[in-house]
């Protein structure tokens, strides 16, 4: 069968037209000589031992990210077999090529800042390489984001394939998985409960597979977002990482990629306002990461799809939370993909979705609900009339704190803190918290609000620092959650009252660097607010004595510190948002 673009070239040879190129032909390096260009092309492709036949195929590229800083990546190289299978039998020529890696826990001073440098590299080389169609393999926090958010720029077919999420271990009877527990587990060592011997035999037993996270952190969040965003084939992103249904989404992904190269199925097919609703709607009803709503943003953006937080709020306020996993719920990724995975949280969902965007699978969402399995395990996937949380996942906040937003994942927060104003006890930067937070003669109270200021994209990098430790104070009696506000982010694994991304950042001059000890702060779910008790004129007066964070002088720190926008925007560039205009380094766009 004759696919419809191969009709199309046929057709416009014969009438004499000129094609674009593909293949081996495509974006020729230039010598000033297309001819020779080519031949020169011919000549080294045929040193790798390419046959004229084989050359003449469709290329399809293979976006690799794996290296020995990722251990989330670790079965890429198997990945790479089993996509290349796929293509080969499918008639098309595979080609791998390396991008660069984000180890989330191996990167300083945080992975945020090099998601733009990834995205920048994945975009770039796949519009510079001969290849008609890419799969990107990846997986660990900012990796997939990244390689959405060049993709959909770079312009050409494009599906993802993830590496999976890892297997749980156990530790004294206890069901264990990175990273939920690595940090409840860390809070009792911190509280005295655990002594140095145990916290250290327990580091072996928390991670004890190859892949991402085990619970609905980032990683995990944003494989079933790109799923349901139709970036991914159906039922791909919850097989863990170590089980054969992995690898046979590999090659499934490898054999679907050369017939979108062959159909010209382009993301901005795919990446729409109905298609970014419906993965808003998943993101909600995971009760996802908070960093879900940054790189969502971001790579909505990339499509020309504003993703504003008045919006993010509305389409929470309709949608219940339903699966019950780590850290709102009880129970890990494996559960979630026995119970039914992706395609039966959309089932449950349907009501509430667009039914006719297209997926990578080159299939209507409505076509896809059609052939979901019956099967559900109902103590993981809720029913929608029976769910975990009613609403509000994840809300916007704003206020004379957060004038452009702020971020809340009220369903993994101390119920009694959503609506909660204390004093505050304020921590200049990330050192200060460090010297001070179990400082014994630190005077924190557990109805006190802690604030951390200086942690924003441009002051430090926006590092997942906004889950402030309790300090141990506190601990020792029995505290377990306090609300904590800051401008940084906090990981997907992370829980408790914690407000973040609070913008313009404190940093570049927003109003959380006015706060100091003593100042009352109020947070409301309800009103979706959050303030400090000072006039306007107050609140200015202290900024114009606080000074600006200094900028970085050189390399990509000094361009992503003058251009990186404001997390309300995906913190991406402003120069690689279609609809954004560039910033200066004092704003960084934040304050727009």
């Amino acid at each position: 069968m004759v696919s419809s673009k191969c009709a199309g070239v046929a057709a416009g040879l014969a009438e004499g037209r000129v094609m674009p190129e593909t293949g081996l032909s495509q974006g020729l390096t230039n010598y000033g000589d297309r001819e020779f260009s080519l031949y020169l092309r011919r000549v080294f492709a045929k040193s790798m031992g390419y046959s004229d036949e084989m050359l003449a195929k469709p290329i399809v590229g293979i976006a690799t990210s794996g290296g020995d800083f990722n251990n989330c990546h670790r079965t890429t190289p198997e990945l790479v077999k089993a996509v290349s299978r796929g293509v080969l039998a499918a008639g098309g020529l595979p080609m791998e090529f390396p991008t660069i890696s984000l180890g989330e826990p191996y990167l300083t001073p945080t992975s945020l800042v090099f998601r733009n440098l990834m995205a920048m590299d994945v975009e770039e080389m796949i519009r510079a390489q001969p290849m008609d169609a890419v799969v990107l393999i990846g997986g660990c926090d900012k990796t997939l984001p990244a390689q959405l958010m060049g993709a959909i720029s770079a312009g050409k077919p494009a599906l993802a394939l993830v590496v999976g999420p890892m297997m749980t271990g156990s530790f004294e009877g206890n069901r264990l998985g990175a990273c939920t527990d690595c940090r409840s587990w860390w809070a009792r060592y911190r509280a005295g409960e655990l002594d140095d011997a145990r916290i250290r035999a327990l580091e072996s037993n928390l991670a004890t597979t190859a892949g991402t996270c085990a619970v609905m952190g980032t990683a995990s969040t944003m494989a079933c977002v790109t799923e349901a965003l139709g970036m991914s084939l159906p039922g791909s992103a919850t097989p863990p990482a170590v089980h054969a249904e992995r690898l046979r989404f590999a090659e499934a992904s490898g054999a679907r990629a050369v017939e979108m190269a062959r159909d010209g199925l382009t993301p901005e097919r795919i990446v729409t306002r109905e298609s970014v609703d419906n993965a808003l709607r998943v993101l909600f009803a995971l009760g996802g990461s908070t960093n879900g709503a940054i790189h969502l943003t971001a790579i909505a953006g990339r499509a020309g799809v504003p993703l504003t937080l008045e919006h993010f709020n509305a389409i929470a306020a309709a949608t219940p939370v339903l699966v019950n996993l780590k850290p709102v719920g009880a129970h890990y990724m494996e559960q979630f993909h026995a119970a039914g995975g992706v395609g039966a949280l959309l089932r449950e969902l349907a009501p509430l979705l667009h039914r006719q965007t297209v997926s990578a699978a080159g299939e209507t969402l409505a076509t896809r609900l059609a052939r979901v399995p019956a099967y559900v395990d109902r103590d993981v996937i809720r029913p929608a009339d029976d769910p975990i949380v009613a609403r509000d996942a994840l809300v916007a906040l704003f206020g004379n704190l957060a004038p452009n937003g702020a971020i809340l994942k009220a369903a993994a927060a101390d119920a009694r803190l959503l609506e909660h104003e204390g004093r505050a006890v304020v921590f200049r930067d990330l050192a200060d918290l460090a010297a001070r937070i179990d400082d014994p003669a630190l005077d924190v109270e557990p109805d006190d609000v802690l604030v951390l200021q200086n942690a924003g994209a441009i002051a430090a990098g926006m590092p997942e620092a906004g889950y402030l430790p309790i300090p141990k104070k506190l601990l020792s009696r029995g505290v377990r959650d306090m609300l904590r506000i800051s401008d940084a982010r906090m990981s997907g694994t992370a829980y408790g009252a914690v407000v973040l991304h609070i913008s313009p950042e404190s940093g570049v001059g927003g109003p959380l660097a006015a706060v100091r000890d003593g100042d009352r702060i109020r947070v409301s779910l309800r009103e979706r607010r959050i303030d400090v008790a000072l006039s306007d004129e107050e609140i200015a007066h202290r900024l114009a004595a606080v000074p600006r964070a200094p900028l970085a002088s050189r390399g990509y720190r000094k361009l992503y510190a003058e251009h990186v926008l404001g997390p309300e925007r995906g913190c991406d560039f402003d120069f690689l948002v279609p609809s954004a205009s560039p910033a200066s380094p004092t704003s960084s766009a934040q304050s727009r």
